[in-house]
């Protein structure tokens, strides 16, 4: 009888010494946008992925990479999604953030308006609906505005918080235009609304969603980074491998039901997301130089004062990317 007492205690005590191997890490994670963009952490957290390595994470809705940024250097959250140029600006003011994980090099959004407006120049004199003012959306509504040779005078940039609130819009009649990501592109074509412009297909390589924190936080929890990271990178993974999984996630965080719209947003998502989820030295310097057309400061900034690429290239060193396969 001692004997056999003896053995529970010995694997009770075991289990007591090892706690800490399997204990789960909390973690926040803000996501700022309702986009196939942000799939990697929604997949991560759909499919077990972040507690799989020892994470417990709850993930938080701040609708704005700004608002994000202020939540990190405030201490409430330890990662956020950010675009380029939120990141750019708040870093040349004193932020130190670093981006750990690309989504999207590209700016993937389409402008869209009205049936009747038939060329982003027809927009002279008309309303452009956007999330926020310095948002990913304003970047990209500028591009596509500039790039017709229209100027700030020429047309009235309204800020509507989130990307189906510019739909929304848009179907009312309270704008004329708007910048929106997948899947909402996805249901204005199927509204009828007109495609000016693709910014994934006719825009610049732009970091125009990534996954930050700040420099503090990496320095002083490298493991935890280094175990979200990985469960970002696996959740992408699952996403373009895993169509019936991904769409799932779509219908539950992206509420879409639809399922041309799923079909259509997965297939422009699945091409875009990064994978491996790096940001780019082009993309970063595209920023970099949108920045220093407003801030001369940016003008001496380097692609490596804003991202921290190392926890990427430590799983692609382990053969990771490799090994689990993917576009």
């Amino acid at each position: 009888m001692q004997s056999a007492f003896a053995k529970i205690a010995a694997t009770v005590v075991m289990l007591l010494l090892s706690a800490p191997t399997w204990a789960q890490t909390p973690v926040r994670i803000n996501w700022t946008a309702v986009t196939g963009a942000q799939s990697g952490m929604f997949m991560a957290h759909q499919e077990g992925l972040f507690k799989k390595n020892g994470l417990d994470v709850e993930l938080l809705h701040i609708s704005s990479s700004s608002r994000g940024i202020q939540a990190i250097l405030a201490g409430e959250l330890a990662f956020s999604y950010m675009d380029g140029s939120n990141l750019t600006q708040a870093n040349l003011k004193g932020a130190n953030i670093a981006l750990v994980a690309g989504a999207t090099n590209r700016q993937v959004f389409s402008l869209m308006s009205k049936p009747e407006i038939k060329r982003v120049a027809d927009l002279r004199g008309k309303k452009i609906g956007i999330t926020r003012i310095g948002s990913s959306t304003h970047t990209s509504a500028l591009y596509a505005l500039n790039s017709a040779g229209l100027k700030q005078n020429d047309y009235q940039i309204l800020p509507l918080v989130e990307v189906p609130n510019i739909l929304t819009a848009l179907i009312a009649g309270q704008v004329d235009a708007g910048v929106v990501s997948p899947p909402t592109n996805s249901r204005a074509r199927k509204a009828g609304l007109n495609e000016l412009m693709n910014l994934a297909k006719e825009g610049p390589e732009f970091v125009s969603v990534a996954v930050g924190a700040s420099r503090g936080y990496i320095k002083a929890n490298e493991d935890v980074v280094r175990r979200v990271v990985r469960s970002y990178a696996e959740g992408v993974q699952i996403f373009k491998n895993n169509k019936p999984a991904a769409q799932r996630m779509m219908q539950k965080y992206l509420r879409v039901k639809d399922q041309d719209i799923l079909d259509d947003a997965y297939n422009q998502f699945r091409e875009y997301l990064e994978y491996p989820p790096y940001v780019t030295r082009k993309a970063i310097e595209n920023v970099i130089a949108d920045v220093a057309t407003t801030d001369p400061t940016a003008k001496t900034a380097k692609p490596e004062d804003f991202m921290d690429m190392r926890f990427v290239a430590e799983l692609e060193k382990q053969g990771f990317f490799k090994a689990s396969g993917g576009k």
